[in-house]
């Protein structure tokens, strides 16, 4: 019972309390696990690179540590946006469909950068 006990996996479930909503609210649980350290940057490289073995995402997201990455994985697979395939770890449709709806927000976070930098220069 210790082994299984040790090795679940803590992810926000929609409805029950989550990092900033009391309620659950879904899009505050999915924030609250794409806000995790690297859960958005693996399943973003992963959406480019897949598949790929563990070694490949892991060189991929450059700084990650062994453990964060080992982590994260388990959180996005217990989550269902990623999965295990032949060549290694690869998205599912969930998972690609919340890269599809980042990447506009990506453009948008480089205009607001942008705006951001040109404020401090003045």
């Amino acid at each position: 019972m210790k082994n299984m006990a040790k090795n679940k996996v803590n992810i926000p479930i929609p409805g029950k309390p989550v990092r900033g909503s009391k309620s659950g609210a879904p899009i505050m649980a999915l924030f609250d696990l794409l806000g995790r350290r690297w859960a958005m940057g693996v399943l973003w490289t992963l959406n480019e690179i897949e598949p790929a073995t563990f070694r490949k995402l892991q060189d991929s997201c450059e700084t990650i540590s062994p453990a964060v990455l080992n982590q994260r994985l388990k959180e996005l697979r217990a989550a269902g946006l990623v999965d295990r395939g032949e060549g290694g770890y690869i998205v599912t449709n969930m998972g690609q469909e919340i890269y599809t709806l980042l990447v506009p927000l990506g453009s948008t976070a480089k205009k607001w950068a942008k705006q951001q930098i040109s404020k401090t220069d003045t």
